[in-house]
């Protein structure tokens, strides 16, 4: 992969390209093509280019979890000292059943999402990080905006 470019900045087709893979990342390029009227290698030159420069990440299917049994959805509060940040983020990310984890304002300095099968797997996962410091925990009853890519 080509090398980042910070000054990169995408135009109005970037845009609608991008929006148009929000909207089914699996489109192809030939129907994106034909909306924007655009040539099919223009679009896969677009795509490449916002790729390289960072500002694709990547491409994800968006799956029901409680088909697989994960059917506890919670957010984990975590009031980290800032000396033991990096040891925490560090442990963080091995753990499977994190979503996001997010670094924020506030009465607590983390904010954890996780998903588990089961409440005993959950307790387990805050009985681990207490170590880092004290938790809140707030289970999730339901959904009502699911995650959502903003249109840019």
């Amino acid at each position: 992969m080509a090398e980042e470019n910070k000054d990169y900045t995408p135009d109005e087709t970037d845009r609608k390209i991008i929006n148009l893979l929000m909207q089914n990342a699996r489109m192809p390029v030939k129907e994106i093509a034909k909306q924007l009227y655009l040539t099919s290698p223009t679009v896969s030159a677009r795509i490449r280019r916002l790729r390289e420069n960072g500002i694709i990440t990547g491409f994800h299917a968006s799956i029901d979890l409680s088909k697989f049994g994960y059917n506890i959805k919670a957010f984990v509060n975590l009031e980290v000292a800032p000396k033991d940040k990096a040891d925490f983020y560090d442990f963080i990310a091995k753990i499977p059943n994190v979503i996001e984890c997010n670094c924020v304002t506030g009465d607590y300095s983390m904010i954890i999402e996780v998903a588990y099968k089961r409440t005993e797997e959950l307790d387990h996962l805050i009985n681990v990080i207490q170590k880092y410091g004290h938790t809140k925990t707030l289970i999730v009853f339901s959904t009502s905006v699911e995650h959502r890519d903003i249109p840019v």
